[in-house]
């Protein structure tokens, strides 16, 4: 990994239903923080069996231009998203709820403190690819 790459965080994770609260900082995105915080992202939802809906999060994340899946389980998904240029790393987590029919996202960066969106993006790009699919 380059110099921008930082340290991936001690707390990531899906535990009780929630991932890691958000921070100060505007370069993350969650599903499970509060529907007023600047944080708040939609789950991801899915129609139709949870297994058929994670194999295809599984392929679309596996598939993303400089993303390397780092857990991958029945449930919980982490992967590792760099950035073309200085090979800034964010960390994108999914964890599937199957009785409530969604996916849980979180998408944060490493370093800075403004992504400039890129986040937010991200998830709502694997969104419209899922729900495609």
């Amino acid at each position: 990994m380059g110099i921008f790459s930082g340290t991936r965080p001690a707390n990531l994770g899906y535990s009780a239903g929630k991932f890691a609260s958000p921070t100060w900082k505007p370069n993350m995105v969650s599903s499970t923080a509060e529907q007023n915080d600047k944080h708040h992202i939609d789950p991801l939802p899915f129609t139709g069996p949870a297994s058929t809906a994670w194999k295809k999060l599984r392929e679309i994340v596996a598939s993303s231009k400089r993303a390397s899946i780092i857990t991958d389980n029945e449930f919980y998904l982490c992967a590792e998203f760099s950035s073309g240029l200085f090979g800034f790393v964010d960390d994108v987590e999914f964890a599937i709820d199957e009785k409530a029919s969604v996916i849980h996202a979180r998408s944060s960066s490493r370093l800075g403190i403004d992504d400039l969106g890129v986040n937010r993006k991200r998830i709502e790009t694997i969104r419209r690819e899922l729900l495609e699919g």
